[in-house]
């Protein structure tokens, strides 16, 4: 039951996040300092895939990189925003930490 909710809270973040970033500017809600909150979110996303699918480590960081990648190209399809490299790379950099630091709890705790 548990692990149902953690992959359905995952698949509501990435839903959450591809609606944040290609909506309009105007839907955006800011928490704090953009770069922050990239690459928080994408940390927080790696967290939850990587906890929810514990046994395709490899493939949810892949995943991870390639929603952050793609959704930052399809920015391009937007009237008013706009993709950037920088921006590609503070989440792509939020999902790797985020991925990363699971997968080393989830070590951690198995050898406790």
């Amino acid at each position: 039951m548990m692990r149902k909710l953690i992959i359905l809270i995952a698949w509501c973040g990435l839903g959450s996040i591809a609606f944040v970033t290609l909506s309009p500017i105007g839907l955006r809600p800011e928490l704090g300092s953009a770069g922050f909150e990239r690459f928080a979110a994408y940390g927080a996303l790696g967290v939850l895939f990587v906890v929810a699918y514990p046994r395709r480590f490899t493939l949810m960081m892949i995943f991870i990189l390639g929603v952050a990648v793609s959704l930052e190209l399809l920015q391009h399809l937007t009237p008013d925003r706009h993709g950037h490299i920088a921006d590609a790379a503070q989440k792509v950099i939020g999902g790797l930490v985020g991925s990363s630091a699971a997968k080393f709890a989830h070590l951690w705790r198995d050898r406790s």
